[in-house]
């Protein structure tokens, strides 16, 4: 066997430099003997580029970082010349690196061949025990048993509420129709969550499997791809990995010589984060616009084209082929007693190391954000995450011991949601924050019930008016009376959870409200409108950088003498601090 090396070609490590990385490669792994192999994202995002040099004997060392040059010395070091570069590893079986904790704490179920396996060819999924699920279930398995495995696994949906998904298998089972459907929601329009895309991106075939096991199940023979266009190298390999499918007669008519026939469809979506909404999510696959429906009837019932119809979304169906093959109790074994299995999160914001995390249902949150994520940049502190997304809720620090399953979140005023985990210092004001996310569910409202789209634009009007320095007495109280009756009055789940975000920062961090209300102050620094910036007469010595770097001139004084800000004229643009070196001024 030679030496392999495997280069992480996901959108994260294109963006990065990659395909350089790559075309260098390319040039001198032929006459060397190496194997070149393109594979998805290993979840360590922020080493990107990487490379996996895996040797003859089996070792495995990653490299992260790596830039065309270095890796031009890895060749020449560690497969020429035998000697690992040690200072670039981030993860090997063979010594300890700074970043090992990132991978200590994950278990991987739906991320398992992410980062090992070419996405674009077939061959290499079936050689890691790809479509023996599918096979196994056809060959030996009654479509009960199935649905069986899956309800006594635990596994509930991955991508928002958490429904029990052998309950939702059996109720499109026992619906009765001459069609039906299985949706796969790849609709991630959660902003920081990138789990699906890496999902869909590295191991296409174990989602198509999960979803071939689900059409099986419920008698379905059909499957939809709901993908947002914005996801264009997701979509191209899904386009390939469906063709290499039907070549290999994986798909298609009386599959594995058994009656059950089974085809793909993709639709692109348009980005609208509504059709995150299962209802609204058919109604674009039909041409419609993407708007929500009343339930019941519930998809299940009355679904795509008015046909019984199962939607789960990307984690769930990659979890899936899993559970069949390794069997419902091994599965159901971790976690907490009514969240099993594992959970993927997207690891954003200000924390070292960002990417894709797999852990086991019940782990804190400072586990994932101070030992898997390596906790935030030096002198900054810990302060909230956002979990669930903008329909989420954002956790103070000191609830950092909480385990993270669906209960114990929704109990905290958070939701798991699809798994976006954004990560914030004591740089961040949360009023802002709550006025950010708001902004973008109130945009993304499709408009359909009053309570989401003039409620969202009331309470962001609010908040706007708060950061702004104005706001007035029983404006929190307002605030609170407002989303409350929004989550109760709400058609869907996006304006039902709409004002999750405001209503969780006001619950935990009401000192910060109370600050921009009553002292016209803004604890983080952050609204413009309540800070203002002083030049300390005593650390000036009149270089002029300041000045000269001032957008609107609103820096005075000659050169080495003691200089000062118009805060009328100034906007807050923060460039002055950047280029002062003595420590000159200071915002307030």
């Amino acid at each position: 066997m030679a030496y392999e090396i495997r280069i992480g070609l996901a959108s994260c490590g294109i963006a990065a430099g990659a395909l350089e990385v790559w075309d260098e490669l390319e040039k001198i792994a032929g006459e060397k003997g190496i194997k070149l192999k393109p594979v998805g994202c290993a979840g360590m995002c922020y080493a990107e580029p990487m490379i996996e040099v895996v040797e003859p004997d089996g070792k495995s060392f990653i490299y992260g970082g790596v830039s065309p040059e270095k890796a031009k010395k890895i060749v020449e070091e560690h497969i020429l010349s035998g000697k690992p570069v040690r200072e670039w590893v981030v993860k090997t079986t063979e010594f300890e690196t700074p970043d090992e904790p990132y991978y200590k704490k994950q278990f991987r179920i739906a991320t398992r061949n992410s980062g090992i396996i070419n996405p674009e060819s077939i061959d290499d999924y079936i050689a890691v025990g790809g479509y023996n699920a599918i096979e196994k279930v056809l060959k030996e398995w009654r479509p009960e048993e199935v649905i069986e495995a899956i309800t006594r696994s635990g596994l509930r949906g991955r991508g928002g509420a958490g429904f029990p998904t052998g309950k939702k298998w059996a109720l499109a089972r026992k619906a009765s129709s001459d069609k039906k459907y299985v949706i796969c929601n790849g609709d991630e329009g959660d902003p920081g969550a990138f789990m699906d895309r890496n999902l869909l991106e590295g191991d296409p075939h174990s989602v198509m499997e999960g979803m071939m096991i689900a059409g099986y199940a419920i008698g379905a023979d059909e499957g939809i791809f709901y993908v947002r266009a914005e996801y264009p190298l997701a979509l191209k390999r899904l386009r390939i990995a469906i063709r290499q499918a039907e070549e290999k007669g994986i798909i298609g008519k009386d599959i594995f010589g058994t009656n059950f026939s089974f085809e793909f469809k993709i639709k692109e979506g348009a980005g609208a984060f509504v059709c995150g909404e299962e209802t609204a999510l058919m109604a674009s696959i039909e041409g419609k616009r993407g708007m929500p429906r009343l339930r019941p009837p519930f998809p299940v019932e009355a679904g795509l084209w008015g046909k019984p119809t199962n939607i789960n979304n990307v984690e769930t169906y990659a979890n899936v082929p899993w559970i069949i093959l390794n069997g419902w109790e091994k599965f159901a074994s971790m976690g907490t007693a009514g969240s099993k299995g594992t959970k993927v999160f997207a690891l954003a914001g200000k924390v070292r190391r960002t990417g894709t995390v797999e852990v086991p249902m019940g782990i804190t949150i400072n586990e994932i954000v101070n030992e898997i994520g390596g906790g935030v940049k030096e002198g900054k502190k810990f302060k909230a995450v956002q979990l669930g997304g903008p329909s989420g809720g954002c956790l103070p620090a000191t609830l950092g011991t909480i385990p993270i399953d669906y209960e114990s979140l929704t109990a905290s005023g958070a939701i798991m949601g699809s798994g976006g985990l954004i990560v914030m210092d004591d740089s961040t004001c949360m009023v802002d924050v709550a006025r950010y996310f708001l902004s973008f569910t109130q945009n993304e409202s499709c408009g359909k019930c009053t309570f989401c789209r003039i409620g969202t634009k009331r309470m962001l009007e609010v908040l706007t008016r708060i950061c702004e320095g104005k706001g007035r007495d029983g404006d929190i109280e307002l605030l609170e009376t407002l989303g409350n009756q929004i989550k109760s009055a709400s058609l869907c789940g996006l304006g039902q959870t709409a004002p999750n975000p405001v209503l969780t920062t006001i619950r935990y961090f009401r000192d910060e409200y109370e600050a921009h209300i009553k002292e016209h102050r803004c604890p983080a620094g952050v609204c413009k409108a309540l800070i203002k910036y002083y030049i300390i007469p005593e650390n000036c010595t009149g270089c002029h950088l300041c000045a000269k770097v001032c957008p609107v001139n609103a820096i005075s004084g000659k050169v080495k003498e003691i200089h000062s800000i118009d805060p009328e004229i100034c906007t807050r643009c923060g460039a002055c601090i950047e280029v002062c070196k003595f420590d000159a001024i200071v915002k307030k």
